[in-house]
């Protein structure tokens, strides 16, 4: 047998193992209609498709909450001292996953471990050559390695240090001290943070009612997190989203919102996201978010734009004002414009409110401040020039052009059907397409805002020149009767 027959069995059998492992949990609902199965040729490693035809509201299934992998089924927070509450709902799932996975199939969640991706394509695991190819995007400043490894050093290490019998090292370490005791923690930590940034759901008590009438599982930080078995093998869609996971009280329960059809994949949805943070989240995008994509435009740039000196940016008057009003951000994330939009509405409310502030002068600074106050969030010229300027400032930032990632992402296809794209190449042309989503937003804005410059210089001007007719024309002569 070939290894890619072997791989597909194991592929093939973990899978049933864990539909077998699951449907012996009492109380699990798994409607016979669907069925988990291998879609990596589609490149969505496992999935869900319906056998047969499904209806609206139709119950997919229903997963009882004491079947959740959380911090407050798993018995580990019976066995050390310590609280977890301390860690927040992140890292204290981290430990508790770390604390399952090394039970290996002492846990009882072993099955379940079994189907869960070891490696990933999520901005975290980048190489920074690879995250170069990302050129300027923001969400290289979003990634938070450094701030995650240090809060698990801080916070998580000295749990598992203290705690060995309940942390045995792995192959080839004596403890999780030291460098190499770092590195390995480091690596579990980060393997089981991927996974609850890509697969966790928030899981709502008592205490955390919902903000969906639905109960629609959303995405609060401060809930607790929960992996919920079979509901996180549900690829995503933006346009095809068929189901979603619902909260009642005792179960979380999987139902479709549209009729879906026999053989037809079974789909969930992240939100709207751009594809940026899909990839930082989830390690992979697709086209269909690409109409959530959006750029940011950097407070600095903004600055620079205005003339303001860069040193002690944020101690500068217009700053420090809006600053005092709780409404001054590094950073403004601008969408993609829309035909049924007015310019203004491109552009984040803050962000309009920024840029007339920086347009006022001494006084009116002056004025608005004593009403604590900001200015109106219009779009004037004065302020529509400054916005190119920082659009324009903010497109240098990128090293290529769109034409030129067109032509790097054809040679990159061109490859790829010729033989299956490394890692290292496929990672290279997801970053192609997040930065040239980003610069086509900016070449619009670029494009709507000279327009808007343009035309209003033009209907300035014609109204002048009217004027001055008005000035030059002579006045009516009084008749004598007058």
């Amino acid at each position: 047998m070939s290894p890619h027959h072997v791989e597909t069995d194991c592929f093939r059998r973990q899978s049933d193992e864990f539909i077998r492992w699951l449907a012996q949990k009492p109380g699990v609902r798994i409607n016979p209609k669907i069925k988990v199965t291998d879609l990596r040729s589609q490149g969505s490693g496992r999935g869900v498709v319906a056998l047969s035809n499904i209806s609206n509201g139709e119950e997919l299934f229903a997963i009882p909450r004491n079947v959740v992998l959380s911090v407050n089924n798993s018995r580990f927070k019976n066995l050390i001292s310590q609280s977890l509450e301390d860690l927040g709902p992140w890292l204290s799932l981290v430990v508790v996953m770390i604390y399952e996975y090394l039970l290996s199939e002492d846990s009882a969640w072993s099955a379940y471990f079994q189907v869960l991706p070891t490696s990933f394509d999520t901005l975290m695991f980048w190489s920074k050559s690879e995250l170069s190819e990302l050129q300027a995007s923001a969400i290289v400043n979003r990634i938070g390695k450094q701030d995650a490894e240090d809060s698990v050093l801080e916070l998580v290490a000295p749990i598992v240090r203290s705690n060995p019998t309940l942390f045995p090292p792995l192959e080839r370490l004596s403890s999780y001290e030291g460098t190499d005791g770092n590195n390995a923690l480091l690596d579990l930590a980060h393997r089981m943070g991927s996974l609850i940034m890509a697969y966790a759901f928030d899981i709502e008590d008592d205490t955390h009612d919902s903000s969906d009438e639905d109960g629609y599982v959303t995405d609060d930080e401060q809930l607790p997190k929960g992996m919920v078995p079979l509901a996180d093998l549900l690829n995503a869609d933006a346009d095809r989203n068929n189901a979603r996971l619902f909260q009642e009280e005792k179960f979380l329960v999987m139902r479709s919102i549209n009729d879906i059809k026999a053989g037809e994949e079974l789909l969930n949805d992240y939100g709207q996201i751009p594809r940026a943070d899909l990839l930082r989240r989830y390690g992979y995008i697709t086209a269909n978010y690409a109409k959530y994509d959006v750029v940011e435009l950097p407070l600095g740039i903004i600055c620079e734009a205005a003339g303001l000196d860069d040193a002690k940016l944020k101690d500068q008057a217009p700053l420090q004002f809006l600053e005092d009003l709780g409404i001054l951000d590094d950073g403004y994330s601008v969408s993609k414009p829309s035909s049924n939009q007015s310019l203004a509405e491109y552009f984040p409310v803050e962000l309009l409110s920024l840029i007339n502030t920086l347009t006022l002068t001494r006084e009116q600074l002056l004025e608005y401040r004593s009403k604590n106050s900001p200015p109106d969030p219009v779009l004037r010229p004065p302020q529509a020039h400054l916005l190119l300027q920082a659009v324009q400032r903010r497109w240098l930032q990128y090293a290529t052009s769109i034409e030129q990632d067109i032509g790097i992402l054809g040679s990159l296809l061109h490859t790829e059907s010729m033989q299956v794209l490394e890692r290292s190449l496929h990672r290279k042309r997801m970053a192609i397409y997040v930065r040239i989503g980003e610069k086509e937003i900016l070449r619009q804005l670029s494009t709507t805002l000279t327009n808007f410059i343009s035309i209003s210089g033009a209907n300035s001007s014609t109204k002048r020149n009217a004027q001055s007719d008005d000035d030059e024309r002579p006045s009516k002569v009084r008749s004598r009767t007058e």
